[in-house]
């Protein structure tokens, strides 16, 4: 998918880092336009339609004036004057009248974005007037935090790169909770959400008037588990995020500092309750950790079984029942050998190349212990679901021991694994070949053993596949299977 500097690759004369710069910018701007009750909309110059709209926000906390989408159309000719100024002025630039448009009165700012001393676009905020009303004291704060931030980025100040871009979620939002501080950490203006979410931790009394680093520390129970950001974020000195628990509320604070030419004048903190996140968090931590122990245990009993038939395999005096057992216990051992690949990850999938990569060799030489087999592997299986996995397994390790016992027929010889992975009519599909360079079909129909049946059932029943035997190009046999991973 196209991003939204595409447009403008051509004829943008950008340095390093400005095109990150603007993505920083547009990824981070949704703050800045709940903050001024606005929408936004970035704007670069175009020589065909005077200037482009590269991006538009809407904000959430009052109704939208654009309810069109007009992201990559020419700039109307009422507005382009205003962008013209701020570009070459370098400064936010206010328009002198009321704008109206469907009936909505309009005052509309641009603010240039500069970077190292060069205008990069143009930001332009359109908020509605036509119903106007005597401000709120949240309304005039939120106001002046977006002009503040806006300010800065006339600066080059704002965005910051040192900015979180983690994908932990709960990152707060302005609706949260919101928190001004000034140059000492002092609580300047907390919102009535960001008083409601420190209420939770246990603080009791008004945060105005208070240092925010103090008002936390006196919340901390046990300072030995405190996230070494925290004394940064709560002062408001870098731009990062960090979290608090007290009490069994979690509460997720993001910084960023509020700077001029000069110095740091201040900073915003936004705050979020994540306790519920946090504790779906844990619970899925929990499970993951328990399906993993599951898939351990299985796989230490199932190694059990397969040494329990292997000792009795030993106390065995006819050979068709040593074989018998012989045959059950690396079938075990291969199922085994899926839930260990399970119980060493996070995911219910399975690496199938590295799982069958060792699963191949040891199938080829436990069924010739006094011949010279070769094993060759290509193609590519990738990730597979484990309630395919477990199935494909012993379907490779039951044809792979039966091209060795009756394909080779106790000489020396090869064997193929080739995987092919590749869209169908029908979606993804997986073609598994099994070959040998033995002595090939019998001329006449015979009668399939244990291991081939089992072969049949596992393909139609549990893999919803087919399989097909065939002569080998060159000499031998080839038996392929192929199977659907549409819906797996």
């Amino acid at each position: 998918m196209a991003i939204f500097t595409d447009p403008i690759r051509e004829h943008a004369d950008f340095g390093p880092g400005d095109a990150e710069w603007l993505h920083l910018l547009v990824g981070d701007w949704q703050m800045v336009a709940d903050l001024a009750f606005a929408d936004l909309a970035l704007w670069f110059p175009h020589p065909e339609h005077g200037y482009i709209a590269l991006a538009h926000v809407r904000p959430s906390t009052t109704h939208t004036v654009f309810h069109g989408d007009f992201v990559g159309e020419g700039i109307r000719s009422d507005l382009q004057p205003l962008v013209d100024k701020a570009w070459n002025s370098r400064a936010i630039e206010r328009s002198s009248e009321t704008n109206w448009s469907s009936e909505m009165a309009l005052r509309v700012e641009a603010v240039p974005m500069v970077r190292n001393g060069r205008t990069l676009a143009v930001v332009t905020t359109h908020m509605d007037l036509s119903s106007s009303r005597m401000p709120s004291r949240l309304e005039l704060t939120y106001r002046q935090c977006a002009y503040d931030l806006l300010r800065m980025g006339t600066l080059g100040l704002w965005p910051d790169f040192a900015s979180p871009t983690g994908s932990r979620r709960g990152a707060p939002r302005v609706g949260d909770g919101l928190i001004r501080l000034d140059a000492e950490g002092v609580v300047q203006y907390a919102s009535p959400n960001g008083v409601s979410a420190f209420r939770r931790l246990g603080d009791g009394e008004s945060l105005e008037g208070r240092s925010l680093a103090e008002v936390t520390a006196s919340l901390l129970k046990d300072r030995r588990m405190v996230d070494e950001t925290l004394p940064l974020v709560v002062t408001g000195r870098m731009p990062w995020r960090s979290e608090i628990e007290s009490r069994g509320v979690s509460l997720s604070l993001r910084a960023i500092p509020l700077r001029d030419e000069q110095q740091r004048f201040g900073a915003l903190v936004l705050c979020r309750d994540v306790s519920e996140l946090r504790r779906r968090e844990m619970e899925l931590v929990t499970k993951d950790a328990t399906i993993r122990e599951i898939h351990h245990r299985v796989k230490n009993n199932l190694q059990t079984v397969a040494a329990l038939l292997r000792m009795q395999s030993r106390r065995m005096v006819s050979e068709e029942a040593k074989q018998g057992l012989e045959q059950a216990m690396r079938r075990v051992a291969t199922i085994a050998l899926v839930h260990e690949t399970l119980s060493q990850g996070l995911t219910q999938s399975v690496d199938f190349d590295e799982l069958i990569g060792r699963q191949f060799r040891l199938s080829a030489e436990v069924a010739s212990p006094s011949q010279q087999v070769r094993t060759e592997r290509s193609g590519t299986f990738g990730e597979l679901p484990s309630d395919l996995a477990t199935p494909l397994a012993l379907v490779i390790n039951e044809l792979v021991t039966n091209a060795v016992e009756h394909g080779l027929e106790g000489r020396a010889g090869t064997v193929w694994l080739i995987a092919d992975r590749s869209e169908g009519e029908d979606g993804e599909e997986l073609t598994v070949t099994i070959a040998d360079d033995g002595v090939g079909l019998p001329d006449t129909p015979h009668v399939e053993g244990l291991g081939l049946q089992i072969v049949r059932t596992l393909v139609t029943s549990e893999l919803g596949g087919t399989i097909q035997w065939r002569p080998r190009e060159g000499g031998g046999t080839a038996v392929q299977i192929r199977l659907s991973l549409s819906g797996k």
